[in-house]
């Protein structure tokens, strides 16, 4: 097994690439992560912090450097087979939410082990599990329209650690919560992310949440420099 979870290489990005008004948002990034290690990304916006997360988790392709995931390189893969590995290997977290309305908490975490094979009983326990882990397991059959806002992000943190991917990705995870409420949730995730020790790559713009991961990364000019 590799020692490196996430390796990208001189990533680069452009928008509206050849056209009047292109942005090239990435020049050359270089990131290593490791299991068990939390990064924070910080950058204002714009500054191509969704867009690097994006590329990390297969959801974009670069247009020229290399990602690897866990010492596979995939560049080159079926667009099949990116979307294996992150099915399997990648979880993600958003701003908002994005869980599914007319499901329950419960069916949220559910439905992507069973898309990922895992047998419907395994996959509730897990369901379960997870939720009791972040304080959430009595909200279990409710929907998300009946939960509050720090409730609805922790079943989202519960649905992108569903599978049990070694690499976690988050986009300003708490950045529609009060103060207070933030607090709680990140804590919520952190504890969760250290119990698995997958490696995790969390955007955000609070510099105090940040000081509270293993290290600082600032996306500068399209380049990734330590704080």
């Amino acid at each position: 097994m590799s020692d490196v979870i996430l390796r990208l290489e001189g990533i680069e990005k452009t928008y509206f690439k050849g056209l009047p008004g292109e942005v090239q948002v990435l020049r050359g990034a270089d990131l290593t992560v490791r299991p068990g290690e939390i990064v924070a990304l910080v950058a204002p916006s714009g500054a191509g912090k969704s867009t690097l997360l994006h590329i990390a988790g297969l959801l974009d392709t670069p247009d020229a450097g290399r990602v690897a995931i866990s010492g596979t390189d995939m560049t080159g893969l079926s667009d099949r087979r990116r979307t294996a590995v992150r099915c399997a290997d990648v979880g993600f977290v958003y701003q908002f939410h994005h869980l599914l309305p007319e499901f329950s908490a419960l069916e949220n975490i559910v439905l992507p082990q069973l898309a990922n094979g895992t047998p419907g009983k395994t996959a509730e326990q897990r369901a379960m599990t997870l939720m009791d882990s972040v304080a959430v397991s009595d909200r279990a059959h409710h929907r998300p329209a009946e939960l509050s806002g720090g409730q609805q992000q922790r079943v989202a943190f519960c649905r992108a650690m569903a599978n049990n991917p070694k690499l976690l990705l988050a986009d300003e995870p708490t950045g529609n919560l009060d103060s207070a409420t933030s607090d709680q949730v990140f804590g919520a995730l952190i504890a969760l992310v250290r119990a698995t020790g997958m490696a995790a790559v969390i955007a955000t713009h609070n510099l105090d949440l940040a000081a509270r991961m293993d290290r600082t990364l600032r996306l500068d000019q399209g380049l990734l420099r330590a704080e």
